[in-house]
């Protein structure tokens, strides 16, 4: 049997450089805090290495994907929602200042709450 559902994606984009003190996390604590994050809720994500290059230097990353899947289809409010929740998690947990999460039509950038 054929299933079909409207298409929806979003993907994060982390770094795994810390700003303050130049530590580099490994690709294994985010397949580590996604893992945990997915037994947790039931959700299947993927994970991909990669490096972002920029001016004047570049730093190692992870994309972290998700899709409206037709075995367990869903509404894009909620993918968004789950895709925010796990966002946060890793902003935290690596210790970054920054993050964007992607998505078909908006992109958005979630910042670590500078203390005062």
């Amino acid at each position: 049997m054929k299933r079909v559902v409207g298409t929806f994606t979003s993907t994060i984009y982390v770094g795994l450089r810390e700003a303050e003190n130049n530590f580099v996390h490994s690709i294994e604590e985010v397949h580590s805090i996604c893992q945990k994050y997915v037994d947790e809720i039931g959700l299947c994500v993927t994970v991909t290495q990669t490096e972002f290059i920029y001016t004047g230097g570049s730093e190692p990353g992870a994309s972290i994907g998700f899709i409206n899947y037709p075995r367990f289809p869903d509404n894009p409010e909620c993918i968004l929602q789950k895709t925010l929740e796990l966002a946060g998690l890793l902003l935290n947990t690596l210790n970054q200042q920054k993050i964007s999460i992607v998505c078909p039509d908006k992109t958005y950038m979630i910042e670590r709450e500078r203390k005062i």
